[in-house]
């Protein structure tokens, strides 16, 4: 049975000032705690830097794949971005409401929603990019481009399809 001192760090008083940073113990070692950290200040200047538009990044996200892939589905979206369709239905609504996308029943398939960017959804659109391409060189600059490029491809192994490694 492991008792709570034998999990506190050695010399417990030493480097521990209140108010000052935590030690992180076993947390530097874990690849999931840097990656959340990592999203949080990507999260926190996104969302500083796009505030005046008042877009999210998946909203962003869904703009970019419509004008992409005109006429994309819903299911098709929802399915990239890794959404239940719940709430792809909800961020599409949002979306449709603002008036930046459209939705429209598939010619070929009637089940099939369709959705095309408006005119309004365009003009954000390019807004957004500029300020995009901003906030994405506030974190891109702090590599070199072939690191970028190996992390960028170290990042799509992570949550590219993993079945061959299940046993």
């Amino acid at each position: 049975m492991t008792r709570h001192k034998d999990l506190m760090a050695a010399n417990d008083d030493e480097g521990f000032e209140l108010g000052g940073p935590l030690r992180t113990g076993r947390l530097d070692d874990i690849l999931g705690f840097h990656l959340r950290m990592a999203n949080v200040a990507i999260y926190q200047d996104y969302t500083a830097a796009m505030g005046n538009l008042g877009l999210t990044q998946k909203q962003f996200a869904v703009l970019e794949l419509v004008a992409a892939n005109p006429k994309v589905s819903q299911i098709d979206i929802a399915n990239q971005l890794s959404m239940d369709r719940a709430t792809m239905m909800a961020l599409v609504n949002r979306l449709e409401a603002r008036n930046l996308i459209s939705r429209q029943p598939s010619s070929i398939d009637r089940r099939r929603q369709e959705l095309i960017l408006t005119g309004d959804g365009a003009a954000m659109l390019t807004q957004a990019r500029e300020i995009q391409t901003q906030h994405e060189a506030r974190f891109t600059t702090r590599f070199s481009p072939q690191e970028l490029q190996d992390f960028i491809a170290g990042l799509k192994r992570i949550y590219s399809d993993t079945s061959s490694d299940k046993s």
